[in-house]
């Protein structure tokens, strides 16, 4: 967790897409640069030198772990990292008319601790899947037309592309998504990256980018032997967690292709290429789901939830209270507490440059800008504390009032930042103060003992319904129709005996 998180404007609707908030000062490049593309061996323009990319890459890989954390399984990211090594060998950075430049590109592979389902590469070479997508793949030929197609980005260099036509004046960069599809974006992750890294990662490429990404995602995995038509099925299930979720986007508002055209695409694009002779026979079904068995599935509990209005903490052994219509967004770097009507913000999060809670506050407090109302100690549930109020002008000539308080506990400064304009601060004062006049120590030990859900790989003994296979009582708030999608099945379709499925256990 970092010592501040960056101060939020505060406009109406107030954050009503806090995904995009961080997205204000984009760092565009110097100078257009005409080079050679790996892919099409023609001359056309990049926003970025290709040395340029792989600085770029190399310098967002550390804001990525630090902001989502790698998942702690070692052999499960070896493996992801050998397959796309696999893929790496029939690409365009290893072929006969690679341009020198290019050749032998040192690519890598990551496994993210998000549960969001989520792919996506930064320039340079580096390629991100998290826990929650390799949760809803089936085997290991969908696997390789994910992970071709983020190869893909790369090779044809659509991010350098992008930044190029941002700087012609003839592109908007707006919030993006894993294969181009908006699904539950792990949006508060991104209130502490750079803004060139939010750039990057929130990129919106265009429909003809991901549409080349599908071909050569489709291509290179053909190549190597694989059945590239299951890549259909993911997309399949990108459809259906978007339709339950709620934020997909009509094709025509989107800048991506439909999940159920590429669906569609995808079988085809294979079969063009067992046209060309490329047997596509590998699947590895169960070598995919026994590295995934008791892999992490959704939120990791012990990270911090929330229930029945109050926040959890079990790791850190803390809890506080969740004032009444605030939604919580759950972040490595900070908890964000936002109201209903998206007008005050609460902000917890860790200072780790101060020692006591006087210094942290005044450190806040001596910024440029802030103009101080009143400070004292305090002891709220007998912990050390020290409190302020503050005023800021922003640029617009709004002015927010800041209600700041640092709280000493087991080690480490807790800070709590609720603000809102100042004509509504004495509305959400006492939300504000709630908060941390209720943090304390966390002694129920049924949750300082909770467990993450993780998905047990069961092999059938009998043939029937797959919802006949399902606990009566599922984990967490984990819905029936969630667990078909993981499996790519449907609730009443007939499943046969010794199938293998994926069930959430905690």
């Amino acid at each position: 967790m970092k010592k501040y998180l960056n101060m939020i404007p505060i406009k109406k609707p107030f954050i009503k897409t806090i995904i995009l908030v961080v997205i204000t000062a984009l760092v565009l490049p110097n100078c257009v640069s005409i080079q050679t593309s790996p892919v099409s061996g023609n001359k056309r323009a990049y926003g970025y030198s290709w040395e340029q990319e792989l600085q770029i890459g190399k310098d967002a890989d550390s804001e990525i772990i630090a902001q989502y954390g790698l998942y702690d399984d070692d052999e499960l990211s070896n493996y992801v990292s050998e397959l796309g090594q696999e893929l790496l060998e029939v690409s365009h950075f290893n072929r006969e008319d690679t341009p020198s430049e290019y050749r032998n590109t040192d690519f890598t592979f990551r496994v993210l601790a998000s549960p969001v389902v989520n792919a996506f590469a930064l320039p340079g070479g580096y390629v991100y899947v998290t826990r929650g997508l390799l949760a809803h793949l089936e085997n290991e030929a969908q696997l390789m037309v994910v992970l071709g197609h983020e190869i893909g980005h790369v090779a044809a260099r659509h991010a350098s592309q992008r930044a190029a036509e941002q700087q012609f004046g003839q592109l908007a960069i707006i919030g993006g998504a894993v294969l181009g599809e908006s699904i539950g974006l792990d949006g508060g992750n991104i209130l502490q990256l750079s803004s060139q890294t939010a750039q990057l990662l929130f990129l919106s490429y265009s429909r003809d980018d991901e549409r080349e990404s599908d071909q050569l995602g489709v291509e290179y995995s053909a190549m190597k032997g694989y059945k590239a038509s299951e890549g259909g099925e993911f997309f399949r299930s990108l459809k259906r967690i978007s339709e339950k979720s709620g934020y997909n986007i009509p094709s025509h508002l989107s800048s991506h292709p439909d999940p159920g055209e590429r669906e569609e695409n995808i079988p085809r694009l294979a079969n063009e290429w067992s046209e060309k002779g490329y047997e596509q026979t590998i699947v590895d079904g169960d070598e995919y789901l026994n590295m995934i068995d008791n892999i992490m599935y959704g939120d990791n509990p012990r990270e911090g939830f929330e229930r029945n209005g109050i926040f959890y903490h079990p790791d850190l052994k803390f809890q506080f209270p969740v004032p009444a219509g605030f939604n919580v967004i759950n972040q490595p770097s900070a908890v964000i507490l936002v109201n209903e009507n998206q007008d005050a913000v609460v902000q917890f999060s860790i200072d780790n440059e101060s020692s006591t809670p006087e210094e942290s506050v005044k450190a806040f407090l001596n910024q440029e800008g802030v103009n101080t109302l009143e400070q004292n100690a305090t002891q709220p549930n007998g912990l050390t504390g020290y409190e302020a109020e503050a005023s800021l002008q922003q640029e617009d000539g709004t002015s927010l009032t800041i209600d700041i308080t640092a709280l000493s506990y087991n080690g480490n400064i807790y800070n709590f930042l609720g603000y809102t304009t100042s004509d509504q601060f004495g509305a959400y004062q006492s939300e504000f103060n709630s908060v941390p006049n209720g943090f304390e120590r966390l002694v129920d030990s049924s949750i300082l003992n909770i467990q993450p859900v993780r998905l047990e790989l069961i092999k059938t003994t009998r043939s029937g319904s797959f919802s006949s296979f399902l606990p009566s009582n599922l984990p967490l708030n984990i819905e029936p129709i969630d667990v078909a999608i993981i499996n790519q099945v449907q609730l009443e379709e007939n499943i046969p005996s010794g199938s293998w499925i994926k069930i959430p256990r905690q």
